[in-house]
């Protein structure tokens, strides 16, 4: 059995979940597209979508130093295949560690009485 695990394009993601690569919202609620805005400088939305945009990076360079590699690309080395490697999968294990988190809290708020 040949397993292949895809890098994931955060890109993507976004405009699966109807967002801008910013995080802001294409449309409003059905009241139609919303005016371009700024995003939240420093804001946990904005360090969520960076720290996403890292990790699918950090897979994106994994896949390519592993394509490099079985192709015998000289200039890559097998070290540094693998470290990074480690550093896309433990940042992918991270990102799912806070979405965990995340659902849990909010699955929490939504069980409280008001």
């Amino acid at each position: 059995m040949k397993l292949e695990l895809k890098p994931f394009d955060f890109n993507q993601a976004v405009a699966r979940a109807g967002l801008r690569p910013d995080g802001t919202p294409l449309v409003d609620r059905g009241l139609g597209v919303k005016e371009a805005q700024a995003p939240e400088a420093g804001g946990f939305r904005g360090a969520m979508a960076q720290a996403l945009q890292d990790v699918s990076k950090a897979q994106l360079e994994s896949q390519r130093l592993q394509r490099e590699f079985s192709l015998d690309n000289p200039t890559v080395s097998l070290e540094q295949t693998m470290v990074a490697m480690q550093k896309s999968q433990i940042g992918f294990q991270a990102a799912i560690q806070v979405r965990n988190r995340l659902l849990s809290a909010y699955t929490e708020i939504m069980n409280m009485q008001v």
